[in-house]
């Protein structure tokens, strides 16, 4: 069976509420009509090169009103199942209908949704990303879908992109608190749905590596304050506060050089994404007194292969948690901010 095709148990999709065929398919048939004069319009207005929000206005500015009817919302656009839509965050979810690769998106639009992605993402991590989405839904545009809330150029704005193990953003700083524009969401299977110990060609199982390292330096009784018995839900990544009761061991209790495997292991975490949300999630960190305010944990009832190579494991702060959950394959929850009172919409 290929990849493309394997089955997800615990990541099945969110069943939408379809809108009408029709309409949609007559929007992609009106925006190829028109392609040769928006292809030239686009051109006109900016390269490739370009910054993902100036890529972002692009599309927006490409998209017919039929296509903006079905893509295009208000910032603070209610859906009346799944809440405040811009800020949803799933494993496996499609925040509108059309996939990037269809015939509802020009040719030309395609490639500007691809040049916001390649734009929020570093370099060196665009093949491995494209290697996740091969393996997860057949390659790069079949799975993922699009929407733009709020008008860019014109006040707040963002774009937001979904699929099977995905949910990525760029708002141009205008989501206010909070880093990469809200909760985002990664995963990869990269070998069936049960992964083997040590998860061979899982593109982010480099960053376990790094969290596990720091377990390797733990001594007895360091470890037993890190060892947490019960692994919680995936989705439970909501922030508990200065208040809330952390797991796992502090990282203020640590050796320094402990500490900086904690660091090297955060820099491993945020080293997919470009500079300016780099910096985000350190300035959030910052905010809430910076990794000595976390809490590392490592889950012990989930360990593939029984090895003590921890799978599931979780830095959490006040306004932090990056919840990396690698049985029985990976899938990564994010959610960063410099103020725990930002809710999670989940």
């Amino acid at each position: 069976m290929s990849n493309s095709a394997r089955t997800c148990p615990d990541c099945a999709a969110e069943v939408l509420d379809r809108r009408d065929f029709l309409r949609i398919t007559a929007a992609g048939a009106a925006a190829t009509a028109a392609s040769g004069i928006m292809g030239e319009t686009i051109a006109a207005e900016g390269a490739a090169t370009d910054a993902p929000e100036t890529q972002v206005k692009r599309l927006y500015n490409s998209l017919s009103d039929e296509q903006k009817r079905i893509v295009c919302f208000g910032w603070d656009h209610q859906d009346a199942r799944r809440g405040l839509l811009r800020t949803r965050v799933g494993a496996n979810w499609h925040i509108t209908e059309p996939a990037i690769c269809s015939e509802f998106f020009t040719a030309e639009q395609q490639r500007i949704v691809r040049d916001v992605f390649d734009g929020i993402i570093q370099p060196e991590w665009h093949d491995l990303f494209d290697k996740q989405m091969q393996d997860d839904t057949g390659g790069f545009g079949n799975g993922q879908n699009i929407a733009i809330f709020g008008k860019p150029g014109d006040g707040k704005f963002e774009f937001v992109m979904t699929g099977r193990h995905m949910t990525l953003r760029c708002d141009g700083n205008s989501a206010e608190h909070v880093a990469f524009g809200g909760p985002i969401f990664y995963g990869h299977a990269a070998d069936g749905f049960t992964e083997k110990p040590n998860h061979p060609g899982n593109v982010f199982w480099e960053q376990a590596v790094a969290a596990n390292v720091v377990h390797e330096m733990l001594d007895g009784k360091q470890r037993k304050l890190a060892h947490v018995a019960q692994s919680p839900k995936e989705s439970q990544v909501a922030f508990r506060g200065t208040k809330g009761e952390l797991p796992g061991i502090p990282v203020a209790e640590m050796s320094t050089d402990q500490r900086e495997q904690v660091q090297r292991t955060l820099q491993k975490l945020i080293e997919p994404y470009r500079q300016s949300d780099r910096d985000e999630v350190v300035a959030c960190l910052k905010a809430q007194g910076g990794l000595d305010k976390c809490h590392l944990a490592f889950y012990t009832d989930k360990d593939l292969g029984d090895d003590g190579v921890w799978d599931n494991w979780r830095l959490e702060g006040p306004s932090f948690v990056w919840y990396f959950r690698g049985s029985p394959h990976v899938h990564v929850w994010v959610n960063v901010a410099n103020d725990p009172s930002v809710k999670l919409n989940a």
